[in-house]
C-alpha cells in the first residue's frame, strides 16, 4: 500500500485535532471548523463499534463527493490557486477514507476474532480519520471562498482618519511649475 508511510503523519495529526476538546459549534482561532472530542474506543461496545465505524465511512464518502463537486466548480471558474487548494484536500480526504476502509475491514475482523486491543485501535483509526474529513472539508469550502467572505449582517465598520495627514488626493499631483525666466543660450554665438 503505497498510503502507509503516510499513516503515521495522518493519524499524528488527526490525534493532535481529536485531543482538541472544544465543544462544537466553538471555533478556536484557526479558520477550520471545530471538531468535538473523541470517546475511548473502550468505552464503546463492539457492535456499535461496527455501526459507528460504517456510518464514518459513509459520511466520508460524502465529503468526497462534496469536495469534488467543489473542484468541478473550482474548474469551471478556471481559477488556478481555488483548484490546486481543493484538489490539496481532495487527495488528503482520498488518502484518509482509503485508510478508514482498510481500517473498517481489520475492524470488523477483530470483532469477529474478539480481538478487542486490535478491534479499539481499528475503531480508533476510523474516527480520527472522520474528524480530520470533516476538517478539511471545512477548509475546501474556505478555498473556494464561501466561508471566507461570510459577514454577519449587522457588522459595521467606522473608520477614523487622522487629522495630520496632507490633503489632496495623492494620485493627482500638482503640474509643474511653469519655466517663466529663459535660459542663456548653449552657445555664445547665436
Amino acid at each position: 500500500m503505497r498510503f502507509l508511510p503516510l499513516l503515521p503523519v495522518l493519524l499524528a495529526a488527526g490525534l493532535a485535532s481529536a485531543q482538541d476538546a472544544r465543544p462544537a459549534g466553538k471555533p478556536s482561532g484557526s479558520t477550520s471548523a471545530a471538531l468535538p472530542a473523541l470517546e475511548k474506543a473502550s468505552e464503546v461496545k463492539d457492535p456499535d463499534k461496527l455501526e459507528r465505524s460504517a456510518k464514518a465511512l459513509a459520511t466520508m464518502r460524502e465529503a468526497l463527493r462534496g469536495v469534488l463537486e467543489k473542484l468541478e466548480e473550482a474548474r469551471r471558474t478556471k481559477d488556478v490557486v481555488k483548484l490546486n487548494c481543493v484538489n490539496e484536500k481532495l487527495t488528503q480526504i482520498k488518502g484518509l477514507l482509503r485508510i478508514s476502509e482498510a481500517a473498517d475491514v481489520a475492524l470488523q475482523e477483530a470483532v469477529t476474532r474478539q480481538d478487542g486491543t486490535a478491534g479499539e485501535h481499528e475503531y480508533t483509526k476510523v474516527m480520527i480519520a472522520n474528524q480530520k474529513v470533516a476538517q478539511l472539508r471545512a477548509e475546501t469550502e474556505e478555498c473556494i471562498g464561501q466561508l471566507a467572505f461570510r459577514t454577519d449582517e449587522n457588522l459595521s465598520v467606522e473608520v477614523e482618519e487622522p487629522r495630520d495627514l496632507p490633503g489632496g488626493d495623492p494620485t493627482r499631483p500638482p503640474p509643474p511649475p511653469d519655466v517663466i525666466i529663459r535660459p542663456p543660450p548653449a552657445s555664445p554665438t547665436l
